[in-house]
């Protein structure tokens, strides 16, 4: 039986964080290295990405799902909804209602459905309606996997992302040490055994008061403004992109060769 691992998503699963230009959209992110480490345990797996950034649950759905579905997956990641939480006048019992039904479909397959709790990142004070909606998303999310028989990585609950540098300077997209934890914790969860290095990423720095208010300064400036002025125009990062690996590929024969041959490939598309 040939393993088929399909991700979907929007920036978390696509990679966002986690650069690199020899990989499609510039990212990496932890389901590549999931999928190599995979390969490695079973040469013959076969790996899809369909996650975009920007995406809200309901695109998602829209665009992802059923392509997933018709791929026949064996193991299915899913995580979508944090893009939700994050607009003014979304309700939460609408969004986890279609959450929920969107994790039967995929369980409904017969693949192995993994999930992920959202991590309770404290952006500001001024922020804290956010941190309400995404503790009720990840007590969704918790019954959701127990009940559909999900695996389910506790993202929220893992305290090795309170170091600022699991995390870009958005605060909302993990760095590439976040990127290798996750990949770890998710092969842990799945029992599978991994040559992913983590590294020590040493105390957490002092900061003076006033180099607290410093950064909140230029978060605010340098991202929160940005993104509110994105959302007002309806320009959100990455509508332009294609998914990563919208065919299943074998990372086994090279993700980075595969990605420059896809590269050459492109321009004579369409």
């Amino acid at each position: 039986m040939t393993h088929r691992f399909v991700a979907l998503g929007d920036s978390f699963t696509e990679g966002v964080g986690d650069w690199d230009e020899r990989y499609p959209n510039g990212v990496r992110g932890w389901a590549d290295r999931v999928a190599r480490q995979l390969a490695k345990d079973d040469p013959a797996t076969e790996y899809a990405n369909l996650a975009l950034r920007s995406r809200v649950l309901d695109d998602v759905v829209e665009h992802q799902v059923e392509r997933a579905v018709a791929l026949e997956p064996t193991l299915v990641s899913f995580f979508a909804g944090g893009n939700d939480i994050l607009q003014v006048r979304t309700s939460m019992e609408d969004l986890l209602g279609r959450y929920e039904a969107a994790v039967a479909r995929l369980a409904a397959t017969g693949a192995r459905v993994l999930l992920f709790t959202s991590y309770d990142l404290r952006l500001s004070p001024l922020l804290e309606p956010l941190r309400l909606r995404n503790n009720q998303f990840n007590r969704r999310v918790r019954e959701v996997a127990l009940a559909q028989g999900a695996l389910l990585v506790d993202h929220g609950a893992m305290r090795a992302y309170r170091h600022p540098r699991m995390w870009e300077p958005d605060r909302l997209h993990m760095s590439r040490h976040g990127h290798r934890y996750l990949a770890a914790a998710v092969l842990r969860t799945l029992e599978v055994d991994h040559t992913i290095t983590l590294r020590d990423l040493g105390d957490v720095p002092a900061r003076s008061r006033w180099e607290a208010v410093g950064d909140e300064w230029d978060w605010w400036n340098g991202w929160v403004g940005p993104m509110l002025l994105r959302r007002w125009r309806r320009t959100p990062l990455g509508r332009d992109l294609t998914p990563r690996w919208p065919e299943p590929i074998r990372p086994a024969d090279g993700m980075k060769r595969l990605a420059r041959e896809r590269s050459r490939e492109r321009p004579h598309e369409g």
